[in-house]
């Protein structure tokens, strides 16, 4: 029983030793110029471990794909959930949050972007976004703000894609921004954490225009 349970601890650690490393190579190069030999070598393994976990290359990147898009949606998710926080406050944990994360992750945007492109119906599938989104208070807030005047702007979509714009642009377009300003990456993360203010100023004023 001892061998058993050791066993099944070392099966587990090294799922995660490789999932961990195929995560790093396939946030960096995307499904297509990777290999497998790419994730075996930053795991430290051999090819042939890797291929008794993992019988694919498209498997291992369905798993870690979904772990990402579930990951960066499940923060907004329960942050536009929140039925105690009011919509101002739902701005601002919003920005704050995500530019904590992709600070901390710099290539989840470009490899988000890049897949969700080539296979957004397969994932709309297997998370269902749209009706998390959709059906919560978030939704509910903003309506209520248009309804009271507060918000000029009654679609809910311009204001998600004006927040995750401001939001996550930046990132995206991180060696341009570098290399208009003279930015090295300090200086550029200093940048991003000076818009955890801005942002949600901005979206109030924007939300108003007329």
């Amino acid at each position: 029983m001892a061998k058993s349970k050791e066993a099944k601890k070392l099966d587990t650690s090294t799922e995660e030793k490789i999932k961990n490393a195929a995560r790093t190579v396939f946030h960096k190069k995307g499904y297509a110029a990777t290999r497998t030999r790419d994730i075996a070598e930053e795991a430290g393994i051999n090819l042939a471990l890797l291929n008794y976990y993992f019988r694919s290359k498209e498997k291992l990147f369905e798993i870690i794909m979904f772990e990402t898009l579930f990951g960066f949606m499940q923060n907004l998710v329960m942050v536009m959930n929140d039925e105690k926080s009011t919509l101002e406050k739902k701005v601002e944990l919003t920005a704050s949050n995500y530019i904590d994360l992709i600070i901390k992750e710099p290539n989840i945007p470009i490899f988000m972007l890049n897949e969700i492109r080539n296979n957004s119906g397969g994932l709309l599938e297997k998370l269902p976004i749209k009706q998390l989104v959709m059906n919560s208070a978030f939704i509910n807030q903003h309506q209520k703000a248009v309804a009271d005047g507060k918000i000029t702007e009654p679609n809910p979509l311009h204001f998600l894609m004006n927040l995750l714009g401001l939001v996550i642009f930046p990132f995206i377009g991180k060696p341009l921004l570098q290399g208009i300003g003279g930015l090295n990456d300090t200086q550029f993360n200093k940048l991003m954490q000076e818009r955890k203010k801005l942002i949600p100023v901005w979206i109030k004023a924007m939300m108003k225009a007329k």
